[in-house]
């Protein structure tokens, strides 16, 4: 898909529809801590993060933003702020120190606390399954590259539903399958830290696989609504041979079997270099393909590609050799992102468009810039700026007709950033890591005014 610099400029007030939902989001791993308390195994994160070079400063999610312990002041932080939603993942190996089998109930109980304290403080609660930390010993056993973890991750959905299920109506099966497969085994930036291309689909397919039987756990269970978040970018560039095959790469290797129930057929073939797709069994896209009720978008910057013959391929898009990936001319986040918001108008158009019946929510959008406190308050200017933009950008895709129904400011407060460490701050609330104190940013105290007046 090709873009073009659009989306609303208009600085002047804006109203969201009637309904808007608006929270924020975290992540188990990157706030919990409590890694070994109370009964939670090891996670793939656990191990990848005590791996020599793998995180920075060799840092750890041992201890992150002690959430864990810290659950009801964060529950009434976000009820200050005047949250309707919160968006959280569920530790698997909290609940499954294995992977399967037993139960925790500790680790049951940490959960089910957190959603009756977030009812009570009128914060609706909305439940990721999957964000990135599979049970360590299920890695030793294949991970994602065994069929046999899909089916595990379905008998987990059914245990947090049978738990959760009368006081949570939306559950969102896995967080990004597409960092999962390519960062985690396709090239090994992320956990488990594999490093072969071809895995990277297998990974793909079985992770789709698990979203779909996980789908069938929850109807079963007689869950209200169920989704799947993908990380999605709109592909700027002039080459739409490029274009194509770093969107196939990037979206439609999702966007199509999840909504579609197939495999784009370009995408197919040209991972034919890196596998045959014999882990594709009869049956796998009617599962993949259950109807979902929402699709959660994470948008953060587009891909910006261009021709350049003798180019090497990206390590995270296979196959992309003769690419030039980056180069936009735009400001850069503390990632080294570049701030283009006209994509967040384009990619909710064409998803309404090109997939029409599913209704969006933006589950992740925010930025990291380098905050300091001073005098006990934060001033993160650029990050107000970011949001807003970004906001105008989503209101500028309703008007043209995206059936957008929410947005999770990514992230509530600052924490472990993966591969990253503690040195990039994405929070709206900061976080002093050594004294876990609290301090909301003006960004927040501003996303608190647009929460009351439902827009801008």
């Amino acid at each position: 898909m090709t873009t073009s610099a659009t989306g609303s400029s208009d600085t002047g007030p804006l109203t969201f529809p009637e309904g808007f939902l608006w929270g924020a989001a975290t992540a188990a791993y990157q706030i919990e801590g409590a890694a070994a308390d109370d009964g939670r195994g090891p996670s793939i994160w656990d191990t990848f993060s005590r791996t020599p070079g793998k995180v920075r400063a060799g840092h750890t999610g041992d201890v992150a933003c002690d959430h864990y312990h810290r659950r009801s002041d964060d529950v009434r932080l976000m009820r200050d702020l005047g949250l309707a939603a919160y968006r959280f993942s569920v530790s698997w190996p909290r609940i499954q120190p294995d992977g399967s089998g037993p139960v925790n109930p500790r680790g049951l109980d940490f959960y089910d606390r957190l959603v009756d304290e977030l009812r009570e403080a009128g914060v609706t609660p909305i439940v990721t399954l999957y964000h990135w930390d599979l049970p360590q010993s299920l890695e030793d056993r294949g991970g994602w590259i065994a069929r046999d973890t899909a089916e595990r991750f379905a008998d987990y959905a059914a245990i947090m539903h049978a738990r959760l299920g009368d006081r949570v109506e939306t559950w969102t099966t896995l967080n990004e399958p597409w960092c999962s497969a390519f960062l985690g085994y396709g090239c090994g930036i992320h956990a488990p830290g594999r490093a072969e291309p071809e895995l990277g689909f297998t990974a793909v397919h079985h992770l789709l696989l698990g979203h779909g039987l996980a789908v069938g756990a929850l109807r079963a269970g007689g869950a209200a609504k169920v989704g799947i978040t993908l990380n999605l970018a709109p592909v700027i560039g002039d080459d739409p041979v490029a274009v194509s095959l770093v969107d196939g790469l990037q979206n439609r290797i999702f966007l199509d079997p999840v909504l579609r129930g197939e495999y784009p057929a370009d995408v197919v073939e040209r991972a034919r270099r890196f596998t045959d797709w014999s882990f594709v069994e009869d049956g796998d896209l009617e599962t993949i393909g259950r109807p979902i009720d929402l699709l959660g978008v994470n948008y953060y910057t587009p891909q910006t590609v261009a021709a350049r013959p003798g180019e090497p391929a990206s390590p995270v898009f296979p196959g992309s050799e003769g690419i030039a990936f980056g180069g936009a001319d735009a400001p850069k986040t503390a990632m080294g992102w570049a701030i283009q918001p006209f994509g967040l108008t384009d990619l909710l158009v064409r998803l309404s468009r090109d997939y029409p019946g599913t209704p969006l929510v933006i589950t992740e959008n925010g930025a990291a810039f380098d905050d300091e406190v001073k005098d006990g308050a934060v001033h993160d200017p650029d990050r107000v700026s970011y949001l807003d933009a970004h906001l105008r950008a989503a209101h500028a895709a309703i008007e043209q007709g995206a059936d957008l129904r929410g947005y999770m400011v990514w992230s509530l407060m600052d924490n472990f950033e993966w591969a990253e460490g503690y040195g990039k701050r994405f929070g709206v609330v900061h976080v002093d890591y050594t004294t876990q104190r609290r301090t909301p940013k003006d960004s927040a105290l501003w996303y608190r005014d647009v929460i009351r007046r439902n827009g801008l």
